[in-house]
């Protein structure tokens, strides 16, 4: 059974007047506000340390994480040793039924009875138009006064129509290759080389928390192409959650809280996909409601936050490689599950073609979300890559990924984005592409790629 949700506990200080409160109290004394409306301070997981002890305070007034039931502090671990938790404090289920999940029919892209979704329909092998080489994007927006290069012959110039003037090639669209820098914080997304649209999305942004330290955010979705209209889905899930958590970091509210809420609005902005009118829906009756599945992670006053639903995730590569790089979250998958519950290795596990069956995602479909998130204390500079499996799958473990991410990644981590994508389009492009960087700790506001 997934965990429930924590019982509410009546804060320290009144969230009104921020006057003392007793335990036990409903109603403020001073102001007679309604405790009862406060929700309870995360109890995700603990903040772990990454490294050596020594990091300073936050210096922003947020509550300490939960005790653990025994009332013992959670001993210090290890990035490489997070089990994978949900919002309740637990380990993350084998099942929603206790046991490993069962693959679903042949054919069948969610399997109600083991809340398994296949994200592997059949498809073409190749497609007439060819997704962009990051490259060449790279290299027209840093140069933005020369006019557009046609993506397939690399040499003709791009009509108002979009057709290559030399070889007459259509060009992508908009969404088949996007970039954002916003201050320090930098995204990429490309279609790849197989699929015909680009399904993942993006969303990035940085602001400053109450005491004015500077906070960075990313939130990186990937449609499931099971789903009908698996793009808008990603598309609505990451500006949700980005316009949540700016807004509630800008408010002070603890990271941790504040990305555990942002997944909940990013699933409530996907089930609305749903909602449309029947003569929507006598187009495509046997498909499935919209859904995604959802990475992010914030960057705050020394403290490294992850949140996710699905099988996307988040590595930590520090800038000095002799330290060892990690993967920060658990995938909400077939092949996470078989591994846990001991049945296979990871190799194994992932070799097998059930390995990318989702056990977690947003949609009404879905059953109901439990956020996972999980807080570190880095004890050293690095850069925190936030990705979708289109990226993962050419670079799995942490060792790998620490290999393919430039060197200079937290000062210029646009170019790096770029590199990391054409390293996936490189080794086959199979899938959509998506990663975020965010340097550690936060730059100051206004720092940006070099």
């Amino acid at each position: 059974m997934m965990s429930q949700m924590p019982q509410q506990a009546a804060p320290a200080k009144c969230p009104s007047c921020a006057e003392p409160l007793e335990s036990g109290d409903l109603f403020c004394g001073a102001c007679g506000y309604d405790l009862s409306a406060v929700p309870a301070a995360p109890q995700d997981h603990p903040t772990l340390t990454m490294g050596a002890a020594g990091v300073g305070s936050s210096g922003v007034d947020w509550p300490p994480p939960e005790p653990e039931s025994s009332g013992k502090p959670a001993a210090p671990h290890l990035p490489t040793d997070l089990p994978g938790t949900d919002s309740g404090g637990t380990q993350l289920p084998e099942s929603p039924h206790g046991s490993p999940a069962s693959p679903p029919p042949h054919g069948s892209p969610v399997s109600p009875a083991s809340g398994v979704r296949f994200d592997r329909p059949p498809e073409p092998d190749e497609y007439p138009l060819q997704a962009p080489d990051p490259r060449v994007a790279a290299s027209a927006a840093e140069t933005t006064e020369l006019p557009k290069v046609c993506v397939a012959c690399r040499a003709g110039r791009v009509d108002d129509d979009g057709y290559c003037e030399n070889c007459g090639h259509a060009q992508p669209r908009e969404r088949d290759h996007m970039e954002q820098e916003a201050g320090p914080v930098a995204a990429v997304s490309d279609r790849g080389l197989r699929h015909h649209r680009n399904e993942d999305a993006f969303a990035v942004g940085h602001t400053a928390l109450p005491d004015g330290t500077p906070a960075s955010l990313a939130v990186v979705c990937d449609g499931v192409s099971s789903a009908t209209r698996p793009d808008e889905a990603s598309m609505a899930a990451s500006r949700a959650a980005v316009e949540a958590l700016q807004a509630a970091l800008e408010q002070g509210t603890h990271p941790q809280q504040a990305l555990h809420d942002a997944i909940v609005a990013a699933s409530q902005a996907v089930n609305a996909l749903a909602e449309e009118p029947p003569s929507a829906r006598e187009h495509t009756p046997h498909q499935n409601a919209p859904a995604c599945t959802i990475v992010a992670s914030v960057v705050a006053s020394g403290l490294l936050v992850v949140g996710w639903v699905g099988d996307s995730r988040v590595y930590w590569v520090p800038v000095d490689r002799a330290a060892p790089a990690a993967r920060l979250t658990e995938d909400d998958s077939w092949a996470a599950q078989m591994v846990a519950a001991g049945l296979m290795s990871e190799a194994e596990a992932y070799a097998d073609e059930r390995a990318h069956a989702i056990t977690g995602w947003l949609g009404a479909d879905a059953y109901e979300v439990e956020p996972h998130t999980a807080s570190f204390k880095p004890d050293r500079p690095g850069v925190v890559v936030v990705c979708t499996d289109g990226l993962w799958n050419y670079a799995e473990t942490a060792e790998e990924m620490s290999e393919i991410v430039p060197a200079d990644a937290a000062v210029r981590p646009l170019h790096a984005a770029r590199v990391l994508v054409g390293h996936a389009l490189d080794g086959g492009g199979h899938d959509n592409v998506t990663v975020a960087l965010l340097p550690f700790p936060a730059p100051p506001q206004g720092a940006g790629s070099a």
